[in-house]
């Protein structure tokens, strides 16, 4: 099966040769051809380069791109998409004056979710989420992560686990399962914590690799949830079960968990509102990946992460949506990188590489997903007629997408 898309008007994040991620100053460059054509095979990109080299092939499908862009899917790296309920009542509470904190200590927030997880069937939970799934498909999603974390016991862990199984098996886009059972305590737990954190090493961590339910652990490392020594915890036993750790940390305090988590290889460290300078340094040479949430911050209206002195450094950012139902009910990844622009002061050729081949690499996924290279994926978005790239986080508020290519095949 073959598809040849011709007269892109300019075809975005073409690298030749595979690579990781890209970093520091490298993140300001975006590799373009203009006036470009790409080949598809199956569910693999095959060939690309400009119109005047296309290949004079009888394809089973031609799509002419004339005035469009075409870039790889978003891969947004860090989600809570599956869940039951919303929190809704809380956003009309943080408009009348209550903070996040203040919020969870009433038992909002996180305690909020499990209640509602917990009182709902599998089979509802999987009819809510696979409602959310479609809607970030259709916004440019091709790769996502999602976490569980909203049972906070054995049974509503792998619950939700099972949901998000079942919601890779039955969909074309990637995705990527995170164990989040440590994004809480449980109330029952509150003076406990060491015997929460047991049952989630000693009876849910071995369910789970029974299963195959997960491929990362995740803990909530932030003052008043998990200190850095429990987290630390997490991480080890996680590492036991072949899950490496993808982690919270730094929303709201320093707490110096930057440093546990890369000291653990973290895959990445999520949130970053607040990094002081030790934070950076730390995270040179790094493995771990820094990933913003933009439009987390710009819900609950809390410090974006400091994109410009981190990339200044020398460090790589990845961008995702952070979709949840209390800080951040949206999984629209255009609008994360529009607001990585406007908000953060990233360039519009940064928020693209953060959202693609960087949030490819928070997911363990760069040798397949987030750039136009030969053997990738054929994940792709497809724009409405632009001027320049430059209009997808300009046009913020405006849906610029025009088709969505998943595993080689347009999506209804």
């Amino acid at each position: 099966m073959q598809t040849l898309i011709i007269n892109i008007k300019e075809l975005l994040q073409v690298r030749e040769t595979l690579i990781e991620k890209v970093s520091g100053s490298d993140m300001a460059i975006l590799p373009t051809i203009k006036n470009a054509f790409l080949l598809i095979e199956n569910d693999t990109i095959a060939a690309f380069g400009s119109m005047e080299n296309c290949p004079k092939i009888n394809a089973d499908t031609t799509i002419d791109a004339h005035g469009k862009m075409i870039l790889p899917s978003w891969c947004d790296s860090h989600t809570h998409l599956v869940y039951a309920g919303n929190r809704e009542q809380e956003f009309v509470d943080r408009i009348n004056g209550l903070s996040y904190e203040e919020i969870a200590l009433r038992g909002g927030g996180i305690l909020n979710s499990t209640k509602k997880l917990n009182e709902t069937s599998e089979e509802e939970i999987y009819e809510q989420s696979k409602k959310r799934l479609e809607e970030i498909i259709k916004l440019g999603t091709g790769a996502v992560e999602i976490k569980s974390g909203y049972g906070l016991t054995t049974d509503g862990e792998l619950k939700m686990l099972r949901v998000i199984k079942k919601l890779a098996a039955n969909y074309p886009i990637t995705i990527k399962a995170t164990f989040l059972g440590a994004h809480a305590f449980p109330t029952e737990y509150k003076e406990n914590h060491t015997g929460y954190i047991d049952l989630l090493i000693n009876e849910i961590l071995p369910k789970i690799a029974e299963e195959k339910l997960a491929d990362y652990i995740d803990a909530f490392c932030e003052t008043g949830y998990f200190s850095v020594a429990e987290t630390e915890r997490i991480m080890e036993a996680g590492k036991l079960f072949g899950l490496r750790a993808k982690v919270h940390v730094n929303q709201f305090t320093a707490i110096h968990g930057i440093a546990a988590c890369v000291k653990h290889n973290a895959l990445s460290v999520d949130h970053l509102e607040i990094v002081t300078d030790e934070d950076i340094e730390i995270l040179k040479n790094a493995e771990t990946m820094p990933v913003a949430l933009p439009s987390c911050s710009y819900f609950i209206s809390i410090p974006y992460t400091p994109a410009r002195k981190m990339i200044a450094a020398g460090l790589p950012i990845a961008l995702a949506s952070d979709f949840n139902p209390g800080t951040s009910p949206s999984g629209n990844m255009n609008f994360v990188v529009a607001t990585a622009c406007i908000k953060m002061k990233m360039t519009p050729e940064e928020a693209i590489n953060a959202a693609t081949i960087n949030g490819a690499y928070a997911m363990g996924i760069s040798s397949s997903h987030g750039s136009i290279t030969i053997g990738k994926k054929a994940n792709l978005i497809i724009t409405k007629p632009m001027n320049s790239y430059y209009e997808l986080p300009y046009a913020f508020g405006s849906n610029r997408i025009d088709q969505i290519i998943l595993n080689g095949k347009v999506v209804a």
